[in-house]
């Protein structure tokens, strides 16, 4: 693998969740696996001056808190000290507003000071670890920056995204705007660490270097496409974010849409970033428009009432989401939503794509289900009976991995089908532990690989299918349908695929029947 050349990672949000449990750690298993050039800084950029208990935040300190973060939350324990020997000399923090252009010349003056002592080069990655009502305050103090004469280092600047990217069409359109005035689209790179998993970066080479897909990958033999990204937590510890944005906005306008967007795509012309986003976008272009008339069946939304939902620790209670702190009197705001798609193209006509989320279900998941069409009902079946059709399932999380069902007749004298599965998981198979996405993300950004970053483009086309629903619910009548905790949601959204014969598959560990069939 190429090692990136030096350069000074900012992260800005330096002491938010995101950077202690997720950016540090990542950054600390690339210096592990020599990944990063041993000429890099590490910089840490908040608002705060001092710890809750008062202690100041100096260099020392944050190298400290770095360690504490590495130690609890990198991938593989117990830590290499060495490796954190060598990398804790390289880190440093400097505090400041986010907006404010005298903190950013100082920013600016230490990362000149660090290219001289380090030797990074003048090449800067800016990481945006924060809520989006700073992101523009941010980017454009550092264009400014970067822009005017005051910055003259000869490196590259590439700038790391969050997100939300926006929250429509509209303030995704006023970013890429913000952003393209003072950085070229090579530079950004706007992340979605679902595209980091090992799984989703495998779509690409299950689909494309397996002959025996690429003939039935459409509608003629695949029946649907279900999309699941379910969490057992509540939002109760967050509700005052999460009711600003709801499970539309948070998970399906993003994460599911790229998982989308892999199994719709057609094959790129080749394995570069430019080929293969163009792909996906086509995707969401194609996708048909949802008319308002008919959200009420094909976007159904939901939230969590009181109840019990589970946690590390087992069941824990909540009021449910309306009662939560930081939600507003009469929030309509979904915790739940599950919507019916169709890709108006030559290989997906007229065939449907399920994709659902929420909060407190029963079960952490993330996986896509292709279910292929039934077998013609001639053979193996009673004509009361149906033998179980293939199913692909494609485990994003929590154990990496694809299974593949198939039928299978049962041992003994009577003619039985059970549905049975071939698996391959990584851990068992590669006898590794797959890299934590964030680590292939930095490490990618690091080499100034875009291909699996969110093109400004992309952005805006998702939310171009994600308006019209968010725009007939906020005019409709008809409030989210309450659940209770610990379900698979309400009852609207399992009207929306088994009123079409079909039905979720709520894990890919389901017992299915066995079908006694007459010879």
């Amino acid at each position: 693998m190429p090692n990136p050349v030096p350069c000074a990672i900012v992260i800005f949000g330096a002491s938010g969740d995101l950077a202690q449990l997720k950016l540090i750690p990542a950054v600390y298993e690339l210096c592990r696996e020599k990944l990063v050039s041993d000429k890099f800084v590490l910089v840490g950029y908040a608002r705060s001056k001092e710890k809750k208990d008062g202690t100041p935040l100096t260099d020392d300190q944050y190298r400290k808190d770095c360690y504490d973060a590495i130690k609890k939350h990198a991938r593989r324990q117990p830590i290499d000290e060495s490796v954190w020997k060598r990398m804790e000399k390289n880190i440093y923090y400097v505090s400041g507003a986010y907006d404010s252009a005298e903190d950013h010349a100082r920013l600016a003056t230490k990362l000149k000071e660090l290219d001289k002592s380090h030797e990074t080069g003048g090449n800067r990655l800016f990481y945006i670890s924060t809520p989006p009502e700073v992101f523009e305050g941010i980017i454009t103090r550092l264009g400014e920056r970067l822009k005017s004469k005051a910055d003259t280092s000869s490196g590259f600047e590439r700038i790391i995204i969050e997100k939300p990217f926006g929250r429509d069409l509209q303030t995704a359109k006023h970013l890429n705007a913000v952003l393209h005035q003072y950085f070229e689209e090579q530079q950004v790179f706007r992340i979605d660490h679902y595209l980091g998993k090992e799984t989703v970066q495998n779509l690409l080479v299950m689909r494309f270097a397996n002959s025996i897909f690429e003939p039935i990958w459409n509608y003629k033999y695949i029946d649907h496409v279900q999309i699941t990204v379910s969490e057992t937590l509540s939002a109760d510890d967050r509700a005052g974010y999460y009711d600003k944005s709801g499970a539309t906005r948070d998970m399906i306008q993003n994460h599911m849409f790229q998982l989308m967007a892999l199994v719709a795509m057609e094959p790129p012309a080749a394995l570069d970033s430019i080929s293969i986003r163009d792909e996906k976008v086509k995707v969401y272009k194609s996708v048909r428009q949802m008319e308002a008339r008919l959200t009420d069946t094909h976007a159904i939304r939901g939230q969590y009432g009181p109840g019990q939902y589970k946690d590390k620790t087992g069941m824990k209670p909540t009021p449910g989401y309306t009662k939560a702190r930081g939600v507003a009197p009469g929030s309509r705001t979904e915790t739940f939503s599950a919507i019916k798609l169709f890709i108006d193209n030559w290989r997906w006509s007229g065939m449907p794509f399920y994709l659902r989320t929420g909060k407190c279900l029963p079960e952490k998941l993330s996986e896509i289900v292709v279910r292929f069409r039934s077998p013609p009902l001639t053979l193996f079946q009673k004509k009361s009976d149906a033998v179980y059709p293939n199913d692909l399932v494609i485990r994003v999380q929590p154990e990496e991995g694809i299974s593949w069902r198939l039928n299978a007749k049962v041992p003994g004298g009577q003619m039985a089908i059970k549905s049975v599965a071939l698996d391959f998981l990584y851990k068992t198979t590669f006898k590794a532990e797959p890299p934590e996405a964030y680590e292939r993300l930095l490490y990618d950004s690091l080499l100034g690989d875009q291909t699996l970053f969110i093109r400004g483009d992309e952005a805006e086309a998702a939310w171009q299918v994600i308006d019209p629903i968010e725009e007939a619910w906020a005019k409709s009548s008809t409030p989210p349908q309450q659940y209770a905790p610990n379900t698979w949601g309400p009852k609207a959204a399992m009207d929306l695929i088994e009123l079409d014969g079909r039905r979720w598959l709520h894990s890919s560990a389901d017992d299915e029947p066995i079908v006694a069939c007459s010879l």
